[in-house]
């Protein structure tokens, strides 16, 4: 995978964690269930684990290219 492609799996990461963010926003305002705010949370720690993932292959990535 190139440092590009990782660079845009980050961005859409990010995109589904600014989503998953107003979700969770709206249950804190009373628009959902306690057990969906535990969800939400789950799925966005997933999310910055898979974002740090990214990140850390396109710098790899990038590395690997400033070497070459």
């Amino acid at each position: 995978m190139s440092t590009d492609d990782s660079l845009t799996r980050a961005e859409e990461l990010l995109a589904r964690v600014e989503a998953v963010r107003a979700e969770l926003e709206q249950v804190s305002e009373g628009e959902g269930s306690p057990e969906r705010a535990i969800e939400l949370l789950g799925e966005l720690s997933e999310l910055a684990k898979a974002v740090e993932e990214e990140l850390t292959r396109a710098q790899r990535e990038a590395g690997t290219d400033a070497q070459s």
